[in-house]
């Protein structure tokens, strides 16, 4: 099939997420090409379609018919927590690349199908974490490997936002079994990634706390929760994520020698700092605002013509729900639990 310079994209789930940031995302990349949009609304889709210049739509009915269309290599997966298996296993046996937003999966066991899934049929997968490209996280990752901090001992993080009574937010966010969770699988997710991803070690044990202030409204799910992550040098990294609580977010790692934090760390539409001390020496740094999803976007188009594995792949997101869940877990128990496949 021949094709063009840029990667023909197909967008599945026109959420907030997907309006707001990735549709628009396309207009600032240079790998990367909108050609499709895939919804469970026709008309919100033929909307879109038109606005963001899509040659075509389609319903989630119609979905295998996007697949066979020969201008679209990738599928961008912004749809509810408990479709992205389903829609990224069909995109892959149709022999379609997969950029799958977090959470990965809502159980292990999904996230091991979709890798198998992008085996067998030699596409690549890639979970859309945008710390590993954006500028701030970049710059706090390459202070941590350099040892200028140390050896870490303790990581903060934080995401927090507000989500109001009849607020706009999709009503799957407070459905066990459409989201897979509450604030720890839509924000708290980040703490997890990144405190991995700085660490470059697997954490071994996990301690949990929830709670909730409306009770009746998050019935299924965890309105805020705490965790603790123990890892096997040393280090221990305490996160939390509400939605019940301004928004905000942060890092901050504390070595030996020094810390460090990004604030904010997660928010895409906000200028980042990232500052700390280093040997009693204080250092400051900002970054302004950009479009991390072209980043985002235009990585996965630059790993799919250049046959390379991207980074991250299908094997951190399926590390970071085996770690949630074991998060869940420690809440039900009630102690602490261990994390399977850390050693």
């Amino acid at each position: 099939m021949a094709v063009t310079n840029r990667v023909g994209y197909a967008v599945v789930g026109l959420g907030g997420i997907a309006t707001r940031a990735v549709l628009p995302a396309f207009r600032h990349c240079r790998r990367a090409r909108l050609v499709a949009l895939v919804s469970g609304d026709k008309k919100k889709a033929a909307r879109l379609a038109h606005k963001f210049r899509a040659s075509d739509y389609y319903t989630y009915e119609d979905y295998g018919r996007c697949l066979k269309h020969p201008g679209v290599e990738a599928v961008f997966v912004t749809s509810s927590n408990s479709t992205h298996s389903n829609f990224t296993i069909q995109a892959a046996e149709a022999g379609k690349h997969v950029l799958c937003e977090k959470p990965m999966a809502t159980t292990v066991g999904d996230c091991q199908r979709m890798i198998e899934a992008c085996q067998a049929s030699k596409v690549r997968l890639m979970i859309a974490y945008r710390k590993y490209l954006e500028p701030g996280g970049r710059a706090l990752k390459k202070l941590v490997a350099s040892g200028q901090l140390g050896r870490l001992k303790i990581i903060h993080t934080s995401f927090t936002i507000m989500l109001p009574k009849g607020g706009t937010a999709a009503a799957w966010h407070l459905s066990r079994e459409a989201a897979g969770g509450g604030s720890l699988v839509d924000l708290g997710v980040y703490c997890v990634n990144t405190s991995r991803w700085l660490a470059g070690t697997e954490p071994t044990e996990g301690r949990a706390y929830a709670w909730s202030s409306d009770p009746d409204r998050f019935a299924e799910v965890e309105e805020s929760i705490a965790f603790e992550l123990l890892f096997p040098n040393g280090l221990v990294v305490q996160g939390s994520s509400s939605f019940g609580a301004a928004p905000a977010s942060f890092i901050q790692v504390h070595g030996e020698k020094g810390w460090a934090a990004l604030d904010p760390a997660y928010a895409y539409n906000q200028e980042r700092r990232l500052f700390g001390a280093i040997g009693g020496r204080w250092f400051e740094k900002r970054f302004k605002i950009m479009d991390e999803f072209a980043l985002e976007l235009d990585q996965f188009a630059n790993c799919i013509r250049h046959q390379r594995e991207p980074e991250p792949n299908g094997y951190e997101g399926l590390r970071d729900v085996t770690v949630m869940e074991a998060i869940y877990r420690a809440v039900h128990e009630g102690h602490a639990v261990s994390i399977p496949g850390s050693q």
